[in-house]
C-alpha cells in the first residue's frame, strides 16, 4: 500500500476500492484479471491460481461489509476482527520513485487470502483513524453502485466520480426545467 508523492492519493486504499468494485461487477472475475489487477497496484508478486481467486473474491466480500459501513465504531470492530484474523506485520518500504510509505509483510507461508487482508485491514484502519470517520462509501448515483475512497477534506464524497456527480446534477437540473 503506498501514497503518491503528495500523500493526496493514497493508492492502497483506492486497490481497494477498486477490488471490491472489480468483484462486485463480476462475481467470477479470473485469476488472470485479479492478477492484472494487483500488478496495477503494485502488489506482491503472487502467481494466482484459480483456487487463489476464488478466496479473493471471498475475502473481498469482508472488505465491501466494510466498504459498506458508514458507523465508524462498526467499521473499527470489522476492521479489528480482520486484524485479529490475520495480523499485520507492518514495515517501511520506498519504492522507486516514492517516498517511504507504510506496508504490510505477510509470513513467509501466507497466501494471497492473508496479505489481502492484513494489508486492507491496516490500510483501511490507518485511514479510519486519520480522517475520523468512515472516509469511504457507495455511489449515491442511482445507477451506480461502485465504491470509492474519500480523498477529500472537506465535504463528504458522494460519488465514485466525477462523471456520477455530474449525471446527477445534470438529471436534476433537466428535471427542474421540465417543471
Amino acid at each position: 500500500m503506498t501514497e503518491d508523492p503528495t500523500g493526496a492519493n493514497p493508492r492502497g486504499l483506492h486497490f481497494i476500492a477498486e477490488l471490491a468494485n472489480t468483484v462486485q461487477d463480476d462475481a467470477e472475475v479470473s485469476a488472470a484479471a485479479l492478477q492484472a489487477l494487483l500488478e496495477r497496484h503494485s502488489g506482491p508478486p503472487f502467481t494466482l491460481t484459480a483456487s487463489d481467486a476464488r478466496q479473493l473474491r471471498e475475502a473481498t466480500a469482508r472488505l465491501i461489509r466494510i466498504l459498506a459501513t458508514h458507523d465508524e465504531d462498526q467499521a473499527a470492530e470489522a476492521i479489528n476482527a480482520l486484524l485479529d484474523e490475520y495480523p499485520a506485520q507492518p514495515c517501511l518500504v520506498r519504492l522507486p520513485g516514492r517516498p517511504w510509505s507504510l506496508h504490510t509483510k505477510a509470513p513467509h507461508e501466507a497466501d494471497p487470502t492473508h496479505w489481502l487482508l492484513s494489508t486492507t485491514g491496516l490500510a483501511l484502519g490507518l485511514w479510519l483513524s486519520e480522517r475520523g470517520r468512515c472516509a469511504w462509501g457507495q455511489c449515491a448515483a442511482p445507477d451506480c453502485d461502485h465504491y470509492f475512497i474519500d480523498t477529500g477534506r472537506r465535504t463528504p464524497q458522494r460519488y465514485c466520480t466525477p462523471r456520477c456527480a455530474t449525471r446527477v446534477r445534470v438529471a436534476s437540473h433537466r428535471a427542474q426545467r421540465g417543471r
